[in-house]
């Protein structure tokens, strides 16, 4: 395997399947496969999950939430999430331990650094929800700022999206898809990869990204093989 410790950044809407709301079982199913069988081959695994297919504060503060509770709850919702992940990984005979950001013990341990750090070495894949306890952060942030302190070698974005592009695919069929580029592009091509405090923060501690489709059974195994899925940014 190319990386021997990731980050994996899984999105709430494409837990939810088709409908991006709730949990889909077909979804779930398939990204326990594919991550039991990079962890199967010894790939120290950490994991942040998003919640927009339960609730995302930023929309409800559009809606009259205030936003300090809309984040809260939208923090919530990654630990939900990061539950019913759990379960299915440990249906699949995957050793797995959810840290929590927010103390909310017994759903999950409390998450700190030494102790993220205990579980990979010892196997057990690592999911971390609650963001990063604060409101106005996001869960790509989340997952940015837990890749940096588990000191993974590569965070990988998995998408519905098979990697980083000129403009938005499902709306501009003209647009091309990068294979590789340099942190400093994104920035001068305003290319979204993920938001830009999640971006700098991976910049400046020299994290690399790489964004790709997770919807297709196989490829998170391909990535860590080393095959060009994706687009690499570095």
């Amino acid at each position: 395997m190319e990386y021997g410790r990731v980050l994996l950044k899984l999105s709430g809407e494409s837990l939810g399947g088709g409908q991006s709301r709730g949990i889909s079982e077909e979804v779930l199913a398939s990204y326990s496969k594919q991550i039991k069988e990079v962890a199967d081959k010894g790939v120290q695994i950490g994991i942040v999950i998003g919640g927009g297919n339960i609730f995302r504060g930023l929309s409800g503060a559009g809606k009259g939430f205030d936003r300090v509770k809309g984040d809260q709850m939208g923090m919530l919702a990654t630990v939900i999430n990061s539950l019913a992940l759990q379960s299915a990984l440990e249906s699949e005979g995957v050793k797995c331990k959810v840290l929590t950001s927010v103390c909310m013990e017994p759903i999950g341990e409390f998450y700190s650094k030494s102790k993220a750090l205990e579980y990979l070495e010892a196997g057990f894949v690592v999911i971390i929800g609650g963001g990063t306890s604060n409101p106005y952060f996001t869960t790509d942030t989340a997952s940015a700022l837990r890749g940096v302190e588990i000191e993974a070698d590569i965070l990988l974005k998995g998408t519905r999206v098979d990697g980083v592009y000129t403009a938005d695919p499902e709306k501009d069929p003209t647009a091309t898809k990068f294979d590789r580029l340099s942190f400093d592009e994104v920035y001068s091509r305003n290319l979204k990869v993920m938001d830009l405090t999640a971006f700098t923060l991976c910049k400046e501690n020299g994290l690399p990204i790489i964004v790709f489709d997770m919807d297709t059974e196989g490829n998170l195994a391909k990535v860590l093989a080393g095959e060009k899925i994706g687009t690499i940014v570095e």
